[in-house]
């Protein structure tokens, strides 16, 4: 093997039922008090840092880091609660997919998300899909996906050093697709987010397919 599989989580690997976004305002409401109601801010494709910058500056909390640290330690307690709800599920052909990719070992197989390092692993692991993927970079210190990505090629390299030819990202926004491009890497994008196949495609991906569940062409483009 000499190809790296960096994967998105919400929205490509699981859909945790809106349990991320329903913590984090139950957390802005047992820390400061402060309702969601009326909050437009987006959270697909983000960092949970910029997500959570952004909550605490449309309510008025300061940004220190005290008060982030509170919001975020508030965040991780209250984050296994939402995910086991119930509403969260792995997405079509996911768990095939990643078994064929990880058939002789996960080593080149990590994950490419926005979500905290703590919080990141503990969806994968609510869904009993941690043990695909053998490293991660998260969102814990940067608001700029871009820059996370830089962090998981970073990784790839330091793990395989010269045997490592290629990377791919897979994911399920035009972010994904932004940072794939950002670090050189080719990108599958996955219509099982809030974006459409026709969306993803105009950004220009490599491949862009419905679901995981196209499994055949799936593993051509990241096999072949």
């Amino acid at each position: 093997m000499s190809r790296l599989f960096l994967f998105d989580v919400d929205g490509t690997l699981l859909t945790s039922g809106q349990a991320g976004q329903s913590a984090m305002e139950e957390a802005l409401q047992v820390e400061f008090g402060k309702s969601i109601d009326e909050c437009d801010i987006s959270y697909a494709g983000r960092t949970d840092r910029a997500i959570m910058t952004d909550l605490m500056a449309w309510h008025g909390i300061e940004n220190t880091p005290e008060m982030f640290l509170r919001f975020q330690t508030r965040y991780f307690e209250l984050l296994p609660k939402h995910l086991a709800d119930g509403r969260g599920v792995v997405l079509p052909g996911v768990t095939s997919v990643l078994d064929a990719i990880n058939k002789e070992s996960n080593d080149w197989t990590g994950l490419l998300t926005g979500n905290f390092e703590h919080s990141g692993w503990l969806k994968v692991r609510h869904f009993d899909l941690d043990h695909h993927f053998s490293f991660g970079a998260f969102g814990d210190h940067h608001v700029d996906r871009d820059d996370v990505a830089r962090l998981a090629s970073e990784a790839g390299l330091e793990r395989h050093g010269d045997r490592l030819k290629d990377v791919w990202v897979i994911g399920d926004t035009p972010a994904d697709v932004k940072c794939g491009r950002a670090i050189g890497a080719r990108v599958m994008a996955v219509a099982t987010g809030h974006f459409t196949v026709e969306e993803l495609a105009a950004c220009e991906p490599d491949v862009a397919v419905a679901d995981m569940s196209q499994h055949d062409e799936i593993l051509e483009a990241l096999l072949g």
